[in-house]
Order: structure tokens, then C-alpha cells, then sequence
């Protein structure tokens, strides 16, 4: 039987099909199966009606430091960009099927329709592809014959459920632009409308974690002395970052707040109860923030972003009339606000 490569064509793998291709993954590739979570794509290459090779792509790594180095970016802006990267998390031709050139083949056709398929799938677009090779059992030949870019090495951690643990070694991190401008449009300050994902949210640092209660430690606390089990320091440390990282309303507040490790949640001093850190309910955040003074809150924020915020270039000056709002002597409440133009943070409000 006489193989072309030419003629192999890349796919997604069809629902009917994904027992299949779960087995067959599980059983030729080393590290096993992957499932399906969040956004993930399953790609086979077919010759014929055979099947040739297997591919799955799926949420970016939240740390790579040479993928990171390679685009330019800060730490502000990857939370906020990670979406635009997919990795290509499985890769594996099939017993049988090692032809020359077909790895490389098969990379570039499904290079070629993953960002339609994402865009079909997830309804956003992408930019950047990336991979982990291990340089014990591979040197990612077929990665550099597909012109991807070898960005460096990693540090060797790997993700767990309580955070970062060290992995047996190190992996090569190899890279590949979906469009010639892709390092530009993920480095830049101000991302173009057309790939924003979202509203603008950002990583916390350890640092920023460990900071944030500091901040708001002087503020008076509204709540009476009888029932209060969290300090009003760490319930506000814990709205701003939940609303930081993107979240809105009382309820993302505290869905972000109940996800986070026990790490994170000694980092912004939350209290012990049988031995595990507790965060406050979504009703004690609601309380908090509505009784709160709002003066000394916005003089706290200030504070902490002008030691860990983003910066602006330029700043832009707005006045905006409240409908509405009349003050006590009866006149319209008029409020001037400074806003920066990369980040559309607003810096301060006057009435």
C-alpha cells in the first residue's frame, strides 16, 4: 500500500468518536488520555478512512517564563490574554504510521483551521500556539521541521490542586504565531477590540495577595462587635481582588473567593476553622461593601495602586452628571474622574 502524506487531511474529532479516540490516546501516548475541560479541541488525521495520528489543543499554561519572555508581556496583561493562546497538549501518530514528514504535515493542517475552529467553537479568536516537549524522550524534531520556535526551557513545575509542585525535569517550550503580528498584539498595552475576551482583569502576585489587607487595615469597621468572624481588613482584600481578576457582582465575588487555595487564602489572612482556611460568604461581602465607608475605601484602593497597579501613559479628565442623585442642598450631583487611557483604570473621583 502506497501512503502519500499529501493526502492525509486533519479533522475534529466527532462526538461518536471520542471513545475511540480517548482509548486510543490512553493507549500509544505516554502521558495518557486528557479529558475534555474547559475549551479543548480533539483533532485525528486520516488517511483514507484510517486513522493516522491524534491532536488535542487546550487552555494555555498559566506560567510558562519562556513563553512569557518571548512575548513581552506582563504579568497584567497575561490573565487577561490567555485565552488567545491554546496549547497543543497531545500529540501522537499512531503505530504504523512514523512516514517521513507527516508529523510535520499533520501540524501544519491543523495549524491551518484551528483558529476558524476555535472562533466556531469558543466564539473568540487565538494567537499563539504553544508546547511542552521532554527532552528525555524527545528533541522535538517535528516541531522545528514545522517551524516552530524553541523559546527556551521551563523551570520543570508542574500545576496540582494545591498549586505548583516540581516536576521530574524540565520541557523544551516550543512556540508557533497563528498570524505574523501576534507577539505584537499580545505585548501591547492596549489590546485591539477584535481579540479582547473579556473585561480587563489581571494575575495577583503573592506579593499583592499578601499586601492588599494591609491597605485597608485602617479602615473603621460598620459592623458590630457581636457575630463578626472575618476581619473587615480580609473580606475588602477579597472583593478587590475577586473584582481585579475580572469577577462582578456580589456572587463572582464569592465564587472566586471560595476558589482559591489554602495558599491564597492565608495570603489575604483569612481565619482557621478546623484546620482549613474560611472565606466569607457572598451575604458577609455584601454586607461589608454596602456599609463600608465608600471615601476611605477609595482612598485605600489609591493607595495600593499606586504601589501595585498598571501605569498609563496618559490620563484622561471627564465630568459626568448623575441622573438622579440630589445632594443635600437640593442641586444635581456633578462628578469629575480621572481614567487611564491603556488600562481604563479610574485613578480618582470628585464630586
Amino acid at each position: 500500500m502506497s501512503v502519500h502524506v499529501r493526502e492525509v487531511l486533519v479533522r475534529p474529532v466527532e462526538p461518536s468518536e471520542e471513545g475511540r479516540y480517548k482509548a486510543l490516546m490512553e493507549e500509544h501516548h505516554y502521558l495518557g488520555a486528557l479529558p475534555k475541560i474547559g475549551e479543548t479541541l480533539w483533532y485525528v488525521a486520516t488517511w483514507q478512512e484510517a486513522w493516522v495520528a491524534l491532536l488535542s489543543f487546550s487552555a494555555a499554561a498559566w506560567k510558562c517564563a519562556p513563553r512569557d519572555r518571548w512575548i513581552g508581556w506582563s504579568y497584567t496583561h497575561q490573565y487577561d490574554r490567555l485565552k488567545l493562546v491554546v496549547n497543543q497538549s497531545r500529540f501522537c501518530i499512531l503505530p504504523g504510521w512514523h512516514l517521513p514528514n507527516l508529523g510535520s504535515h499533520v501540524l501544519a493542517l491543523s495549524e491551518k483551521r484551528l483558529c476558524s475552529d476555535w472562533q466556531k467553537r469558543f466564539c473568540h479568536p487565538v494567537l499563539l500556539m504553544e508546547t511542552f516537549v521532554d527532552p528525555a524522550r524527545f528533541r522535538g524534531t517535528v516541531y522545528k521541521a514545522a517551524n516552530w520556535i524553541l523559546a527556551g526551557t521551563s523551570r520543570g513545575y508542574r500545576r496540582v490542586s494545591k498549586g505548583y509542585a516540581n516536576a521530574r525535569s524540565p520541557k523544551m517550550v516550543f512556540l508557533k504565531p497563528l498570524r505574523k503580528e501576534s507577539r505584537l498584539f499580545l505585548s501591547q498595552a492596549v489590546l485591539d477590540p477584535s481579540y479582547q475576551t473579556g473585561g480587563t482583569k489581571i494575575m495577583l502576585r503573592a506579593v499583592s495577595m499578601y499586601s492588599l489587607p494591609d491597605f485597608f487595615a485602617a479602615i473603621p469597621d460598620p459592623r458590630r462587635t457581636h457575630g463578626r468572624r472575618h476581619r473587615l481588613a480580609t473580606v475588602l482584600a477579597l472583593a478587590a481582588g475577586a473584582h481585579l481578576a475580572g469577577m462582578r457582582g456580589y456572587r463572582g465575588m464569592s465564587d472566586w473567593a471560595k476558589s482559591l487555595g489554602e495558599r491564597a487564602r492565608a495570603r489575604f489572612g483569612c481565619r482557621i476553622e478546623n484546620g482549613h482556611r474560611v472565606v466569607p460568604s457572598e451575604g458577609i461581602i455584601r454586607d461589608v461593601l454596602i456599609r463600608v465607608d465608600p471615601v476611605e475605601l477609595d482612598k485605600a484602593l489609591n493607595r495600593w495602586n499606586d504601589v501595585y497597579g498598571r501605569k498609563d501613559t496618559s490620563l484622561a479628565i471627564d465630568g459626568k452628571t448623575m441622573c438622579n442623585a440630589i445632594d443635600d442642598e437640593g442641586h444635581q450631583t456633578h462628578v469629575m474622574s480621572v481614567i487611564g487611557h491603556e488600562t481604563k483604570t479610574c485613578y480618582t473621583q470628585k464630586k
